[in-house]
């Protein structure tokens, strides 16, 4: 990757003053060219606040603000928009609690220059999950069988949220169309990618589950991604998954 290009990875918040200050200093070592965008969704813990001081102090630090929670759908659709508009070449999406290990960072560089959109992958080599109830762990790995026979995307791991973008790829998807608003975003934004032709990338990772703050997952988006894959199914059987 050369020098003059540029990376922004991507952290949506809501409530994550325990956890904001270590990952942007965990994040930012790895590699020069790596900038963060912190989406805070109007915290009520002061997680932005936190975010406007360390953007204050540090150059590669910066932050939007959206006046209210909204979904971790929308919060990226923001992200990306804010990164295309500044022409970023590599675009991440990636979790502020530290169950995506910034380490992995690198890899995604590597890969990335080789295809389109790469993927941290919880299945791709076994089951990759700590620190999970055996009840969400056994969600998570069925809905994914459930995802790839509805959908036919061919993805060990549809659900996951650490990822990694070619700019070419979001300035190719109608982001205004983009539906889902919890979990079910990670499949939509995949389906879309591969209904493009763009090539993916899928890389082992282990995810580990946050240690601070609290888990963001609730019936609700469980729900939302039960039916959203049969909404997918039949948008991309009529084409008209853009």
């Amino acid at each position: 990757m050369p020098h003059t290009q540029r990376a922004l990875v991507i952290l949506p918040t809501y409530n994550e003053r325990e956890n904001i200050e270590k990952i942007i200093h965990a994040v930012l070592p790895l590699d020069p060219r790596i900038n963060v965008l912190v989406v805070d969704d109007n915290s009520p813990d002061g997680t932005g606040e936190i975010a406007d001081k360390m953007a204050g102090q540090m150059t590669k630090v910066n932050v939007l603000h959206r006046e209210k929670k909204e979904g971790l759908g929308q919060a990226y659709i923001a992200g990306f928009k804010w990164a295309i508009e500044r022409e970023y070449d590599y675009i991440f999406e990636m979790d502020a609690d530290f169950s995506h290990g910034p380490e992995y960072l690198k890899d995604f560089l590597k890969e990335i220059q080789e295809y389109d959109v790469v993927i941290g992958s919880r299945y791709i080599s076994g089951v990759n999950v700590i620190n999970w109830p055996m009840s969400r762990l056994l969600l998570s790995y069925f809905a994914n069988v459930y995802t790839r026979t509805i959908t036919g995307l061919p993805l060990h791991d549809a659900t996951g949220g650490y990822k990694c973008f070619r700019r070419k790829v979001l300035e190719s998807i109608d982001l205004d169309a983009v539906r889902s608003s919890g979990y079910s975003f990670q499949i939509e934004i995949s389906m879309r990618v591969w209904k493009h032709g763009f090539t993916i990338k899928e890389i082992p990772i282990i995810f580990v589950d946050r240690t601070a703050g609290e888990s963001k997952m609730s019936k609700k988006i469980v729900r939302e991604a039960i039916w959203m894959v049969w909404w997918l199914r039949i948008k991309s059987i009529m084409g008209k998954l853009k």
